[in-house]
């Protein structure tokens, strides 16, 4: 793709990377972009770069507005590989003396990943730079959004907020700016993104929500490093970053579960029963072996009731299923209400496993779980179906 002028002097000369489908094990059915930015002016600023391999891409698109020896400093938001693997063919392209503007963190990171001898300078927060041309930059460090380092970049005059890894989503298309796009499949790229790596970092986003909030920032534009540019009402994404970092929930259930000779999975669809008829509004049936983990948190960040089956192998939870477990573990979703279930065949330790590890995430537990032997018989599916049911009302905050 051509570099795009997005304001007046202001390009946007990153790449498309279409065919990627798994990013740290995280389903990217639609491609992703590494976005870099270009300022012309008295001083000309590259802001990020792009995955290694991208390199001479992000280099042909700068050529097309001027020489890469023209840039006069760079600045890097994000250590992260995919927007710094170019930097070592950039700076010799740009200049290796030029000046590269960094979080402190962010120079230390640099320093250890690539051991060159770089004009590292860092900024601290609310620092501003005058680069001519009646425009400053300004940097606000964001740490742990999501790695140490990270930080924004915000062109003053123009209300364009450089945004790095926040408020991105993994999807490629030809569209830039999102009024080019269906709002509703937008905002799901972004829910994808955000309980898929931002969601361990809730409190800090809500905290940077409000102090950003406080800054009084003009924001005409965002422009993250990945996926489409805000532009027609950026107020839409950070609204939604304040409903997600707050970790609100819906009326909804997902019941996620495997199954060896679908005895666990009659269970799972009793208990679906159970939760539709108590008038859960949402109801998420979810074999882990037929959906990938990135798409079950999706599923599970904004759902009130959070039940999870398994038969017992080998003294342990199905495999498939504790994968989920520990990938939804480690992004720490809140404000859940759970419960268990599974077949067995003579020990049936699963539930027991199960209750452990949803109460390790901190979820709440108001039943013991439901464990049934072998095949289940029309009795045991009924209270199955009344384990639905409770959880449904108790969701709603119904009486049981």
């Amino acid at each position: 793709m051509r570099p795009v002028e997005i304001a007046p002097n202001v390009f946007e000369v990153g790449v498309r990377d279409w065919n990627i489908r798994d990013f740290h094990g995280y389903s990217t059915p639609a491609g992703t972009t590494y976005n870099a930015f270009l300022i012309r002016g008295e001083t000309n600023v590259l802001i990020d770069t792009v995955k290694a391999e991208f390199t001479e891409e992000l280099l042909s698109n700068i050529r097309a507005i001027m020489d890469p020896k023209d840039i006069d400093i760079v600045v890097s938001n994000h250590t992260e590989m995919d927007h710094s693997g170019g930097l070592p063919r950039i700076m010799a392209a740009v200049g290796q003396d030029k000046p590269l503007y960094c979080s402190k963190m962010g120079a230390k990171n640099l320093a250890r990943h690539f051991r060159e001898n770089w004009n590292l300078k860092e900024v601290s927060s609310s620092e501003e730079i005058s680069i001519g041309s009646g425009r400053t930059l300004m940097f606000i460090e964001t740490r742990m959004l999501h790695w140490p380092d990270s930080m924004f970049t915000y062109l003053k005059e123009d209300g364009i907020l450089f945004s790095s890894d926040a408020f991105g989503q993994h999807y490629a298309g030809s569209e830039i700016f999102d009024d080019q796009m269906d709002m509703s499949e937008l905002l799901f790229h972004a829910k994808k993104y955000y309980a898929n790596i931002l969601l361990p970092f809730s409190a800090l986003i809500a905290k940077l929500l409000k102090a950003v909030g406080e800054m009084g920032l003009k924001l005409n534009m965002v422009c993250p490093d990945h996926g489409i540019l805000w532009r027609k009402d950026p107020g839409v994404i950070l609204d939604a970053y304040d409903r997600w970092s707050r970790q609100e929930t819906q009326n909804k259930a997902v019941v996620i579960y495997d199954t060896m000779w679908h005895s666990t999975e009659m269970m799972a669809d009793a208990i679906v029963s159970g939760l539709v008829e108590a008038g859960v509004e949402q109801v998420r049936p979810i074999s882990v072996r037929r959906s990938h983990r990135s798409d079950i948190m999706t599923e599970i960040m904004d759902a009130k009731v959070v039940m999870v089956g398994s038969p017992t192998l080998n003294n342990q939870i199905f495999p498939a299923l504790m994968d989920v477990l520990t990938y939804m573990k480690g992004l720490k979703p809140q404000g859940k209400i759970a419960a268990a279930f599974g077949s067995y065949g003579w020990s049936g330790e699963a539930v027991k496993l199960l209750n452990a590890e949803l109460a390790g995430m901190g979820f709440e537990l108001p039943e013991e779980g439901l464990r049934i032997q072998y095949v289940p018989e029309r009795d045991q599916l009924t209270l199955c179906h009344g384990l639905g049911m409770r959880m449904g009302l108790r969701a709603q905050g119904r009486e049981v």
